[in-house]
């Protein structure tokens, strides 16, 4: 049986169809006197059947329990955890003051989460497929960049890649801790991709100045402005990549 107000646990159970009729009843109940959590419900579910969706044309396959959405956001949940407890290690390194304590930050923000993780992960996960089904898409009369300002006030406009042969494909929002992130994904005729992601600020993702990092075979672009962080991630190694990172 479920508690009110439900727990993390119960929301993602409740995505998950994995509640009884009665706790589910009064699940509803609760997201209807309560539109800031419903929405981040939605969100989730929004997320999980797009996630099925993308999938659909690998069922003959046997099921990857790693991309289940319930064991992607299990995963989310203990990355949260490992950074909680680096916050921790900080902290009292900072309460025990002297070198030896900025020596000990130091090594936990080296341990934590590189500047948007998040964006590398999101290429990884969806780059094999540009154009699965997604919020917005090029086949869509709508533009990408209303559809973009619609979710994101006073956000940079998007990248103009035209020049490096690069044109936006789909679109598809996301969820964070802070609120929704957004990815759009570009490709050229060669069908390489590349992706821009926005999302706002929070605890392990700080407003950033501009710098580069390399994760793997990819190469992340990211900056702020606007009160948002962003990141151009493409294969490291691509010339047709680094021509359009000068165009940006």
């Amino acid at each position: 049986m479920i508690t009110l107000p439900p727990s993390e646990r119960d929301l993602h159970a409740y995505v998950d169809d994995q509640l009884d009729q009665a706790d589910r009843a009064a699940m509803e109940t609760f997201l209807a006197a309560n539109p800031e959590v419903s929405e981040q419900v939605r969100v989730w579910q929004q997320d999980a059947y797009s996630l099925r969706t993308g999938l659909s044309g690998d069922l003959h396959r046997a099921p990857n329990p790693q991309l289940d959405p319930g064991a992607v956001r299990q995963r989310i949940a203990q990355q949260r955890r490992q950074r909680f407890a680096a916050a921790a290690v900080l902290f009292i390194a900072v309460s025990l003051g002297g070198v030896g304590g900025w020596q000990a930050r130091s090594m936990a923000l080296i341990r934590g989460t590189p500047p948007m993780a998040d964006a590398v992960q999101a290429y990884r996960l969806f780059a094999g497929n540009a154009e699965m089904a997604s919020d917005w898409s090029a086949i869509k009369t709508r533009d990408v960049q209303d559809w973009l300002d619609s979710h994101f006030a006073r956000a940079n406009r998007l990248p103009n890649l035209a020049s490096a042969g690069f044109h936006p494909v789909s679109g598809r929002l996301t969820a964070t801790e802070q609120g929704p992130a957004a990815l759009v994904m570009y490709k050229d005729e060669q069908g390489r991709v590349l992706s821009f992601y926005i999302r706002p600020p929070g605890e392990s993702n700080h407003l950033l100045p501009r710098g580069t990092r390399r994760d793997g075979e990819l190469q992340a672009d990211y900056w702020s402005d606007g009160g948002y962080n962003y990141a151009v991630v493409a294969r490291a190694d691509d010339p047709a990549a680094d021509a359009a990172r000068r165009a940006f």
